[in-house]
């Protein structure tokens, strides 16, 4: 496990200073399941202050003192350390209007959300459980603490975490607790956009996202509304089996785990119920469905405050991701304006774009393999297929006369006879073709 020693270390000093401590939620789930562990949280009987004196010698910040909480350093690894408390009513649905310490470890347990995150265990290995965590984790449900409906009130995130932890975990949501997140689904829509942005992230990272997404596709549109035109959208094609909706979350989950492959994979199609059409022999056709998809793309990131970097990828590879790749010519031309990474990227989400369609397409996929194939080669080869390779660079062109825009262009046309072969890339060919260019 990543920093058993450290968290150990804490947990011993605690308890020498007389006082309780326990790593609690996510880090013993994990830990019971087997599964990697990042973060270790600790809970305990001593007050803010007390921690604090306890770890006096390290870095101790005071990260959420209000609500008991304090990070120590140690071994330059932050550990968050909480004093057990009880939370007051939640106004806002989002966090508890006042917090109060406690010396019980139960009631502190008793305000976390679910019972797989609602255990905790001493230095010794001890499991403190009395929600039944344990049980849950060997049945594979995902199960509120105590009145599912209040847990979703207290804090409606909660709604999204349970579908995450069931995307990831590939557990069953509990039918009290599935039936209380559809219905105060709603409550989502007063929860801030990052934090709805990070648990879909997470979620669909999730081995087990395709059926989660399926079975709680209502909760999903709640913030992402574009969805419920997919729903059961049938697309009257032979390279299709799934309507609209099932395609996209089966394509996400064929999808290598990549978070800008499958954001994108995400919203590949999310604008094709708009772009259908049907022909004179009842085929459906999606005409343009990929550049109006990518704009619905970016649209959606920038609402959740997705960052501006991933907001470009992900709309470049769904722009692209219905292109045809016919020859090497167009390799490089695909990796000279999309960059290496996307190119490569791109080459996924075509894959898995294909495992979500009827069988005989995946025979395509060979070919992107060996398009990725070919790409390695030329870059190993240094071929030139990017500006930066070519000749000649912009002070050149602009020692011809050209400014601003101008250069740019020149540079690009260059560049566009060298990798169709019509031009050698060598400084004189180059400049004797841009003096031409620029007449």
């Amino acid at each position: 496990m990543n920093n058993v020693n450290e968290y150990a270390y804490l947990l011993d000093k605690l308890e020498s200073a007389g006082f309780e401590a326990y790593i609690v939620g996510g880090c013993v789930r994990d830990r019971l399941l087997g599964r990697a562990i990042n973060d270790y949280d600790i809970t305990t009987n001593a007050l803010p202050e007390q921690i604090i004196s306890v770890f006096a010698e390290l870095k101790v910040v005071p990260t959420g003192l209000k609500h008991g909480t304090v990070t120590v350093i140690y071994n330059d690894i932050p550990f968050e350390v909480t004093t057990f408390r009880i939370d007051g009513s939640y106004s806002d649905s989002r966090r508890p209007d006042s917090v109060s310490f406690t010396s019980s470890l139960e009631e502190d347990l008793a305000r976390r959300d679910f019972t797989v995150n609602a255990m905790a265990m001493d230095i010794r290995g001890a499991l403190h459980d009395p929600f039944g965590g344990r049980r849950d984790l060997e049945a594979r449900i995902i199960r509120c603490v105590g009145d599912p409906e209040k847990r979703f009130r207290e804090d409606a995130l909660r709604i999204l975490r349970a579908i995450r932890f069931s995307a990831t975990l590939g557990f069953e949501i509990e039918e009290r607790t599935s039936a209380a997140a559809k219905e105060l689904r709603g409550l989502l829509d007063i929860i801030s956009r990052e934090r709805c942005r990070d648990e879909l992230v997470k979620m669909i990272m999730g081995e087990n996202f395709a059926e989660t997404a399926l079975k709680y596709r209502d909760i999903i549109a709640q913030v992402i509304p574009e969805f419920c035109a997919c729903f059961d959208f049938e697309q009257r094609s032979r390279y299709h089996k799934y309507n609209v909706y099932e395609h996209i979350v089966r394509a996400v989950q064929s999808s290598p785990q990549d978070a800008t492959v499958r954001t994108a994979m995400l919203f590949h199609d999310i604008c094709k119920p708009q772009m259908f059409t049907l022909d004179e022999n009842g085929v459906g056709h999606f005409k343009g469905h990929a550049e109006v998809s990518a704009c619905a793309a970016e649209a959606i990131m920038q609402r959740l405050h997705w960052d501006n970097a991933a907001i470009s990828d992900v709309s470049t590879i769904i722009e692209r991701h219905s292109d045809k790749i016919v020859s090497e010519r167009q390799i490089k031309r695909m990796i000279s304006k999309m960059g290496e990474e996307n190119f490569f990227r791109l080459l996924e989400a075509k894959k898995a774009d294909n495992c979500a369609k009827n069988d005989f397409v995946l025979e395509e996929n060979k070919w992107f393999d060996e398009c990725a194939e070919l790409a390695r080669r030329f870059i190993e080869e240094n071929a030139c297929i990017k500006l930066r390779d070519l000749a000649v660079n912009g002070n050149d062109i602009m020692s011809l006369g050209a400014q601003g825009r101008q250069v740019g262009e020149c540079l690009r046309t260059l560049l566009d006879l060298v990798i169709d072969g019509k031009l050698p890339n060598e400084r004189e060919p180059l400049l004797s073709r841009a003096k031409e260019v620029l007449r």
